[in-house]
């Protein structure tokens, strides 16, 4: 469980982030959402440290990670995995060696135990036989499946995705929630998705982080998010007379 604690973030004078307090629960796939520019990546980039806080805490799993210092929190980071939105592969290493790089890293294993753990983790993301290609002959949706790979590599406790299913068909990000869910639960990971993808945030989102202009604006479950009557989070979930009609149809079937 990751918790957040009254963060705040600037730039130049400019606040972007305001007081945000909120849990991303274990086994659980915590979306946040929001219109671009309204906070939402740094307040990621904020919990893992790749920016630094102007006020406000991050805890994981109880640990008070803002106060660490950088050697100190090199432990949990290794508790960390990342999907970038362009999946952030190596174009020189093949998809084997991609996945095999955070273990070079950061594991204290065996070279044989590091291959079997690569070969596994591209098992599970049903790319067995694929670790001699390279990014390049690879379509997009198997390019996240790599970049999903090598996140879990290192059997993470916490997992940071970044719009997943950019660029990609909608059956093929239908393929890459349920990977993403399934690993979640599988190994009851605090898993925390930032998506502009709403089809993502009413099939496997646990819980909805809404930010607007840099705070919290509602946080609730799937189910909430048809049945608010936030009326900014409904302008942004259902924009259109078309989007609205949808919502009306879900609630009428759920």
């Amino acid at each position: 469980m990751i918790e957040v604690r009254g963060i705040s973030k600037a730039f130049s004078g400019n606040s972007v982030l305001r007081d945000i307090t909120t849990r991303f629960e274990a086994g659980q796939v915590n979306f946040i959402i929001g219109r671009s520019g309204s906070g939402k990546s740094v307040l990621t980039k904020c919990i893992v440290g790749l920016i630094p806080v102007d006020t406000g805490e991050a805890f994981f799993d109880g640990r008070n990670f803002t106060a660490m210092s950088r050697a100190e929190r090199k432990t949990i980071l290794q508790e960390v995995g990342m999907l970038f939105q362009g999946s952030a592969l190596f174009d020189s290493l093949t998809v084997e060696e991609n996945v095999l790089f955070p273990l070079q890293m950061f594991a204290t294993m065996t070279k044989g135990d590091m291959a079997k753990r690569a070969a596994f983790c591209l098992d599970r993301v049903n790319l067995s036989g694929k670790g001699h290609l390279y990014p390049s002959e690879l379509s997009g949706g198997m390019k996240k499946r790599v970049g999903i790979a090598r996140a879990i590599a290192m059997n993470p406790k916490y997992l940071f995705v970044d719009e997943p299913n950019s660029g990609l068909d909608p059956a093929t990000s239908i393929v890459i929630d349920n990977l993403i869910r399934e690993i979640t639960l599988e190994n009851n990971i605090t898993t925390i998705v930032v998506s502009h993808d709403m089809n993502s945030v009413i099939e496997i989102g646990d819980r909805i982080n809404f930010v607007h202009t840099g705070q919290l604006w509602w946080t609730g479950d799937k189910q909430q998010v048809l049945n608010t009557d936030n009326q900014e989070l409904n302008d942004f979930v259902f924009p259109s007379e078309f989007m609205k009609e949808i919502r009306d149809n879900l609630r009428k079937a759920r």
